[in-house]
C-alpha cells in the first residue's frame, strides 16, 4: 500500500461520514417535524371557562374577622364573557357574652372584560347578585341559642389571573373589593380565590 493511500484514508472517512449526514438531514426534513406530544402543551383556548377553589375572604355582615369556604363559577366569552358563580363561606367571632357564627352564600351573576397573553388569561370581572346570610347566636355558658336568615343585594370588582398548567388545565387566581348593603347602608370588605380551572 503506498504512503500516499495511508495519508488520504482519513480524508475518505471524514467525506463518507459528510454524506452520510447529508443523507439523514434530508430524509429528516422530508418527514416533517416531530409531532409536538408534551403534556405542557397548551391544547384549550375555547370561550367556555370553568373554575373553583378556595374562597377568604370578609364576611358579609361581620365588621372583622376572616370568611372561608369554597366557590366554583363558569363563564362564556373571548374578548367579553358572562357567567355565573356560587360559594359558600363561614366565619366565627366571639364576645364576653355571645359567639357568632355567619355563613355567607352567594349566588352571582358575572361580565368580564379579559385577554389571552401568553399562556395565561387577564380579566376584569364584575359580580352582582343576592347574599344569603345565615347567623347562629350562641349565648357562652348557656344552652341559649338564635338564628337568623337574611338576604342581602351584594357584589365584587376583581382582577383575574388564570395560568395554563397541564393542557386543559389552568391555576387561577381571583381578588378585589366586595360591597353589601346592610340596612340601607354600604358594608365594603374584600374577596378572593384560589383554585383551578378547565378550559375545554
Amino acid at each position: 500500500m503506498s504512503v500516499r493511500a495511508v495519508r488520504h484514508r482519513p480524508a475518505l472517512r471524514i467525506a463518507f461520514a459528510l454524506v452520510a449526514l447529508a443523507a439523514a438531514a434530508r430524509q429528516a426534513r422530508a418527514d416533517g417535524p416531530a409531532p409536538d406530544a408534551g403534556i405542557w402543551r397548551v391544547r384549550s383556548g375555547g370561550p367556555l371557562a370553568i373554575d373553583g377553589g378556595l374562597v377568604l375572604g370578609q364576611p358579609a355582615a361581620l365588621g372583622t374577622g376572616l370568611s372561608t369556604g369554597v366557590g366554583a363559577g363558569a363563564s362564556y366569552g373571548r374578548l367579553l364573557a358572562v357567567g355565573l358563580r356560587a360559594s359558600w363561606s363561614t366565619a366565627t367571632e366571639s364576645s364576653m357574652a355571645w359567639q357568632v357564627t355567619q355563613a355567607d352564600y352567594k349566588l352571582r351573576a358575572t361580565a368580564a372584560v379579559q385577554r389571552a397573553v401568553g399562556r395565561g388569561r387577564l380579566a376584569l370581572r364584575l359580580g352582582a347578585g343576592p347574599t344569603l346570610v345565615h347567623e347562629t347566636r350562641l349565648r357562652n355558658q348557656s344552652t341559649l341559642q338564635t338564628s337568623a336568615t337574611s338576604p342581602l343585594a351584594a357584589g365584587e370588582l376583581e382582577g383575574v389571573v388564570a395560568v395554563h398548567i397541564v393542557g386543559p388545565w389552568l391555576l387561577t387566581m381571583s381578588g378585589g373589593p366586595s360591597l353589601t348593603i346592610i340596612d340601607g347602608g354600604a358594608h365594603v370588605g374584600w374577596t378572593s380565590l384560589i383554585g383551578a380551572g378547565w378550559q375545554p
